[in-house]
């Protein structure tokens, strides 16, 4: 049996009977061998009877795997002390075909023979060649075998050293190239049969895999809405159904304690707003995209006009004289950036030169425009304006222009009322001073002064009847003789029972007594300085009088003593040019404004009390209110400043009421009034009420606007007064008038 055995198997191998066989001879015979004993077992009925039932499943498992059987081959069973070393070799002897190209004798004799590995193949499960398990098979593409068989060899991959034009070859010449697939767990093509075709058609199509399975064939309706007469269990019902569980119960408490504990929270509402956005909706100004909160967008440009036409009327055209002035023009003070042209049509329009260059500028405003996003607030209009009274319950205050004093031949600086309000004085660049009868605009007196008044203000002492006079670098003081005649004579007399002291002291200014000729025309005193006099202004008690000197340095601001007949500089220092000059009504203040700011001078103590910064350029004129408590400012950029000394050093109100410089404000004594006269000619009249009350802040409301004075030489209002009893507001003006308002 052995000897039959061994020639079959020399026969079979090709070699000769009396020569040992080489390792890879071997090895093909023992493969083979394992082959024809494996399809003799399979080819038996049964008739074996020494092989138990467990043998036969160990060799059925194995009849395709690949592996020798060592019951059926006796050359294994002598050549046993060299079976390890034997299948090392074997191992580095496949590996070197492997690596070398060379295929292995195994699949030749595979081929040779047209053995096909799935014939037998009966089994529902995977391939169990392969005994790599769950590993992933990506682990094995660095590796030149995909696995191990069931004796723990290396299941190499098959070569595959064709390339592009070899599959395309292949998928021409094989018919059956649609239908092979490679398995992943062996590296093999396997050549799908009819009916896997069939079974992946059908998944693919969305059938059932299985054939006979027919999904719409007739429910039974074991359950129908049938009344029945025999139920379909007669099973009686439980006991624990018509008890409480204990074990629901259970988890009811479990569950109402993790509420009450706020481990549990109430499932809320899903957003219906869908995630998609709209991309385009950026386009839109009021559109406020989820993502985009912050979006600003893009400035539109504007859209052409009638100029920009190819046909544009015949207004829009310019003549030679307007091209030739456009051309002359800097571009940037050009109000068309091109020239209109009229074409026939449409085709007859050339390219616009301009275009790359208009481009390119609307992509620098883009790159280069500020984005700012200013935050709505949805606020009633109505609710930002404050609540002011009405003007008619703020009355009584100057409505309407009652009297126009004419007389001047040039514009009218400066005007000022007697302490009795009868009478009124004005200055003008004519060079006279007029006195005019309040209550009927009669010209009672004109006095030549020889040079432009500056400045005019009446004595405020009931008992004295002065006026003073600045002009050019003189200070008059005139005795108009009007009203009673106790005090003109009064006045006179006080004015003549000075006697010089014998030792006269050096003084900023000379006083000098008026000639004969002059006392005719009212002159009494002349107030020299050597410098031109901007501003006059009287202390309350009449005896003081403070001056403006246009110089630079300490002595812009002089202080007279009329009856002492003295002057003196209180300043050791200049603090810029000294625009206005004002005596506090009650304490002893005196405010000086420069063209930054006022200053409030302390002159007792000598010292600076307090600093208001206006926060406007060039102050142009100050007044006081008569509870001194409160500063007005003018400035000659439209701006009227409310100080009020007892809260800041800031001002607590700016008006912007008038749209050109303020030449002058004044307060009235009696009445809360206070007006402004600015050169776009007009007069405004506000109301405004200071409270005894520390804690409530002035009530500042413009209740009119006065108008009348007719523009000259871009002037318009030059200074303003009230009377001292009455609502009554004077303003002069570059017209060369005096107007009266009630």
């Amino acid at each position: 049996m052995a000897g039959a055995r061994g020639a079959g198997r020399a026969a079979a191998t090709g070699t000769r009977p009396g020569k040992r066989p080489s390792e890879p001879e071997l090895e093909l015979e023992l493969e083979e061998t394992a082959l024809v004993s494996a399809s003799a077992a399979s080819l038996r009925d049964g008739s074996d009877s020494g092989l138990s039932e467990s043998e036969e499943s160990v060799f059925s498992g194995l009849q395709d795997s690949g592996s020798d059987s060592s019951e059926d081959d006796p050359a294994e069973g002598e050549d046993g002390a060299s079976g390890d070393d034997s299948h090392s070799r074997m191992e580095e002897t496949s590996g070197q075909q492997v690596q070398a190209g060379i295929p292995s004798p195994r699949t030749e004799v595979a081929r040779a023979k047209g053995y096909e590995e799935y014939a037998e193949d009966s089994s529902d499960e995977e391939d169990i060649r392969n005994t790599v398990g769950n590993v992933p098979l990506e682990w094995y593409e660095d590796f030149p075998h995909v696995g191990y068989d069931l004796d723990g060899r290396r299941i190499y991959k098959p070569l595959r050293t064709r390339d592009e034009l070899d599959q395309f070859l292949d998928k021409m010449d094989n018919p059956d190239y649609w239908r092979t697939v490679q398995d992943r767990t062996t590296g093999h093509d396997v050549r799908l049969t009819d009916e896997q075709v069939a079974l992946v058609r059908r998944l693919q199509s969305g059938q059932f895999g299985d054939v006979s399975f027919d999904p719409y064939e007739p429910a039974v309706d074991f359950f129908s809405g049938d009344l029945m007469v025999h139920p379909v269990t007669n099973r009686p019902a439980d006991k624990r159904s018509f008890i409480p569980s204990l074990v629901e119960k259970e988890k009811v408490s479990r569950m109402v304690h993790a509420i009450k504990m706020g481990w549990i929270q109430p499932r809320r509402p899903q957003d219906p707003t869908p995630s998609s956005y709209d991309l385009w909706a950026q386009e839109d100004p009021d559109a406020v995209l989820g993502r985009h909160k912050m979006h600003v967008p893009a400035p539109k440009l504007a859209l052409p006009g009638h100029a920009e036409s190819y046909n544009p009327p015949p207004e829009y055209l310019l003549s030679e004289d307007e091209r030739l002035a456009w051309e002359r023009q800097e571009p940037g003070e050009r109000r068309l950036n091109f020239l209109p042209h009229r074409f026939p049509s449409l085709r007859a329009v050339p390219a616009y030169g301009r275009f790359i260059q208009e481009r390119f500028e609307r992509c620098l405003d883009l790159y280069l425009c500020p984005r700012q996003r200013k935050m709505r607030v949805n606020v009633d209009p109505e609710d930002l304006i404050p609540k002011l009274p009405r003007p008619r319950d703020l009355q009584p205050f100057p409505t309407c222009q009652a009297l126009v004093y004419r007389g001047h031949s040039d514009l009218v600086r400066c005007l000022s009322v007697s302490p009795e309000g009868q009478w009124l004085a004005s200055g003008s660049d004519d060079g006279s001073v007029r006195l005019w009868e309040v209550a009927t605009a009669r010209c009672m007196r004109t006095v030549p002064v020889g040079g432009v008044v500056r400045s005019i203000a009446w004595n405020p002492h009931p008992t004295l009847c002065l006026v003073a006079v600045a002009v050019q670098d003189s200070v008059l003081l005139l005795n108009p003789a009007l009203g009673d005649r106790l005090v003109v004579g009064g006045t006179d007399q006080l004015l003549s029972t000075f006697v010089p002291p014998q030792e006269p002291a050096v003084q900023p200014a000379s006083w000098l007594e008026a000639s004969e000729e002059e006392r005719q025309r009212g002159l009494r005193l002349r107030v020299s300085h050597g410098k031109p006099v901007t501003q006059v202004t009287w202390h309350g008690r009449g005896d003081y009088m403070a001056v403006v000197l246009a110089t630079a340095g300490h002595t812009q601001v002089l202080i007279h003593q009329l009856s002492r007949r003295r002057s003196q500089s209180p300043f050791r220092r200049s603090h810029g040019q000294v625009q206005r000059v004002a005596f506090h009504p009650v304490r002893p203040f005196l405010l000086v404004a420069s063209q930054r700011g006022v200053r409030l001078y302390h002159l007792l103590r000598q010292e600076l009390t307090k600093k208001l910064r206006p926060n406007c350029k060039w102050v142009s004129s100050l007044a006081v209110h008569p509870a001194g408590d409160n500063v007005i400012c003018g400035s000659y950029d439209s701006k009227l400043v409310w100080f009020d000394l007892d809260l800041s050093s800031e001002p607590y109100r700016v008006l912007r009421h008038h749209k050109k410089a303020l030449r002058a404000v004044a307060f009235h004594a009696r009445y809360p009034l206070f007006a402004s006269g600015s050169d776009d000619g007009s007069i405004i009249v506000c109301h405004g009420m200071v409270y005894n009350d520390l804690l409530q802040n002035p009530l500042l409301v413009p209740v009119k606007v006065l108008r009348g004075h007719t523009l000259t030489r871009d002037l318009g209002v030059l200074d303003v007064a009230f009377h001292p009893t009455q609502p009554w507001v004077f303003s002069s003006g570059a017209d060369g008038t005096v107007r009266l308002f009630t």
